[in-house]
């Protein structure tokens, strides 16, 4: 048994899209995009996820670190996942048999985006939405990981420019960057923010840590950097590396800030 404890005080979830109404293969969305105001109080929450876990690991989560939901469409496919792109950034999104999907999200200040499309890229879902707390510090630095391979558990490490050192056993930092969650069993994400990240040297890397998914010899992972997210000096970079077996640990990207 693999216990990991997730503490993610300094990612402050903004929203949360709720259930979606599903007839046949129509997707009627609730009205949840537009103007939101958040509370600032919905900052700080807990996880115990025991391994290997399952798909849906957002127990602990306010609705609003949520993005949940249920899509009525099939074939759902482990192989071809379906994709979720968030403020441009997509990586596969798990949804079960019976159409249910549920991931934890720090969503920033100001606008943001959201579209789910299926496995053959057909967009089911688009959310566009306005965080409007002034109080809610958006990330300096955001750093996303995901995975192709199902029931396959890769760690995200982030390593500051002090030295400090972000991952599943110290998800916390004291500079405050933090990883909101661990994902165990497939895809992700994870991902690691920080709202005041100090100027230097920082280095992504990821762990193989194990599992895999039927005869898939390489699991492909992809790191998305996101730097002053929300603003108009916003930069994204993106980048996909290959791992081959449990163990392994890559350094993906050394980058200054």
């Amino acid at each position: 048994m693999r216990i990991k404890y997730i503490s993610a005080a300094l990612l402050i979830p903004l929203f949360s899209l709720a259930y979606l109404a599903c007839a046949d293969d129509k997707h009627a969305n609730r009205p949840l995009s537009g103007w939101r105001y958040s509370p600032s109080g919905e900052a700080n929450f807990s996880q115990t996820v025991h391994y290997p876990a399952t798909h849906i690991n957002s127990g602990g989560h306010p609705q609003r670190a949520l993005i949940m939901g249920d899509i009525n469409a099939k074939p759902k496919s482990e192989q071809n996942p379906h994709q979720l792109i968030v403020n441009g950034v997509n990586h596969p999104l798990a949804v079960d048999q019976a159409g249910h999907y549920e991931r934890p999200y720090a969503f920033g200040t100001g606008s943001n985006s959201l579209e789910i499309k299926d496995h053959k890229g057909n967009s089911l879902i688009k959310r566009q939405f306005y965080e409007a707390n002034p109080h809610k510090t958006p990330a300096k630095i955001r750093i996303v990981l995901a995975w192709d391979s199902d029931h396959t558990d890769v760690d995200l490490h982030v390593v500051t420019p002090n030295g400090e050192h972000a991952w599943y056993g110290q998800r916390s930092i004291p500079s405050g960057g933090a990883i909101d969650i661990d994902a165990t069993d497939g895809y992700g994400p994870e991902i690691f923010a920080s709202p005041n990240a100090m100027h230097g040297a920082y280095q992504v890397y990821a762990n193989y840590y194990g599992g895999n998914h039927g005869n898939q010899i390489i699991t492909l992972c992809k790191v998305a950097i996101i730097t002053n997210e929300n603003t108009p000096n916003e930069k994204q970079q993106i980048f996909q590396v290959p791992l081959r077996k449990a163990g392994e640990l890559t350094l993906v990207k050394s980058f200054m800030y």
